[in-house]
Order: C-alpha cells, then sequence, then structure tokens
C-alpha cells in the first residue's frame, strides 16, 4: 500500500511553509530559543521544524505544510502500518478536524459531525446519533469524549453505528500513570475545570481505565497504538499519547 492512506498531497508549499513558520515566530518566539530538531511528517512528507501549537504551547508539535498535530501523525501511522485506505471506507468524524476533511475531499461518505463545529457538514448528537446500526466502517472521535456530559451514551452509540468488523480511533486526554478516570460533576467553573482537567469546557480526565470504559460500551477489543520512543521523536508525536483502536 501506498503512504497515502490519509492524504493525497504529497507535496510540500515553500511559500506556506515560510508563512507558517513566521507565523509561529510572531506568536510564540520563545519556541526558536533553542536548536530545533527536524521532524518528518508522515501525512505530507515534509521534513524540517515544527511549530508550537495550543495553549500553553506544545513546542514542535504542528507541521508547517499540511498543519496536522501529534494524533493526526499517529494515526496516519497506524493506517500506514496495517495498510488501511480511508479514502474507500464509509467514515463518521465527530470533532471534524480540517486536515482530515481535505484528505477525504474526494470521499462522499465521509460524514464530518457536530453539534457546535462551524465546520461540520452534519449536526449530530454523539449521544444520539441519527444513523441506522452497523452502518458505518469507521469511527472516529478525536478529543471529543472529554467534552460530552454523558461519555457512556456516546461510546454506546459509536459501537452501535459500527459495522462488525468495523474500526474505530479514539484518543482522549489521559494520564497513564492514574488507573481511573477523574471526574467531579460539581467542577463547573471553566478557570477551574482547566485546573482540573486540562481544559476550561472538559468534564473529566481520563486514566488508564478508558480501554475498558470503551469495552462496557460493547467493542470487542480495544488495544492502544503508540510507536517507540526514538519514533515519537522522528514523527513529532506527544510521548505520553496512544490511539485506542478499538473493533466490533
Amino acid at each position: 500500500m501506498s503512504e497515502q492512506a490519509l492524504s493525497t498531497d504529497k507535496t510540500t508549499d515553500r511559500r506556506k511553509i515560510f508563512s507558517r513558520l513566521l507565523q509561529g515566530w510572531w506568536k510564540d518566539r520563545t519556541q526558536f530559543s533553542r536548536k530545533k530538531i527536524h521532524r518528518t511528517c508522515p501525512v505530507c512528507g515534509y521534513h524540517g521544524i515544527f511549530l508550537s501549537v495550543g495553549r500553553p504551547s506544545r513546542w514542535d508539535s504542528r507541521c508547517p505544510n499540511c498543519g496536522s498535530r501529534e494524533r493526526h501523525r499517529l494515526l496516519q501511522l497506524y493506517l500506514i502500518d496495517n495498510g488501511i485506505d480511508l479514502s474507500t471506507k464509509k467514515i463518521l468524524q465527530f470533532g471534524p478536524e480540517k486536515w482530515l476533511m481535505r484528505a477525504m475531499k474526494n470521499n462522499p461518505d465521509y460524514e464530518p459531525a457536530d453539534l457546535y463545529s462551524p465546520i461540520a457538514k452534519f449536526r449530530l448528537d454523539i449521544t444520539k446519533i441519527d444513523r441506522p446500526d452497523n452502518f458505518f466502517d469507521v469511527v472516529i472521535a478525536n478529543h471529543v469524549f472529554e467534552h460530552v456530559d454523558d461519555d457512556k451514551a456516546a461510546m454506546r452509540e459509536m459501537f452501535r453505528v459500527l459495522k462488525p468488523g468495523g474500526y474505530g480511533f479514539f484518543s482522549v486526554p489521559i494520564n497513564l500513570s492514574r488507573e481511573e478516570t477523574y471526574e467531579n460533576p460539581a467542577i463547573t467553573d471553566p478557570d477551574e475545570r482547566f485546573v482540573h482537567f486540562g481544559g476550561t469546557d472538559h468534564k473529566r480526565f481520563y486514566g488508564r481505565d478508558f480501554a475498558e470504559k470503551l469495552k462496557a460500551a460493547g467493542f470487542t477489543s480495544v488495544e492502544p497504538y503508540r510507536r517507540k520512543p526514538e519514533e515519537e521523536v522522528k514523527w513529532g508525536l506527544l510521548r505520553d499519547e496512544c490511539i485506542y483502536v478499538a473493533r466490533k
């Protein structure tokens, strides 16, 4: 299989890269205060320095050519490793991301959905998905469950609409040193949520029990996918992040 599991565009746009590097310098010039290690983007093929992204800033996180972030590159690597071509699949993604929308622009069976996102093409509630049972080949939710009041219902719905033999790709903010998910419904103030859960609109901070939560929703197998430490450096991945691959 070609290494074009997500993106059919393996070109680099030097003008765009220079513009984004300049913007990155204006936004967070401290990221250039030390020697930058060259990384490789498996999505677009770019090789060079990556930029900071997020608040607080994560250095060396964003590809200046295609805009991919750590979790996007990790998913691309999984697809390449396992010979999965998403361009031929019926896909539901909650919390749509521009990079995947661009990669799937020629796939009429890709549904980017959300209740509130301005770039979503389908207005769907992840806890009550208006689609039949066993409908999609692939379901994706990157950093979505932590925002949902009833994450158990959301996981059950993602399982319901997935075809037998299909793939679920999920990632969440997770503390792998903690056994159980930390949540407290009494914490509603945005500033307190940020301190407790890592985001002003986050409802919980997941622990190692995240995989068991997915299994409780019905998924028959759930496996974390991550790369070796030296590969995390090469591809510009987070050292404490994995993608959970769930099967039905």
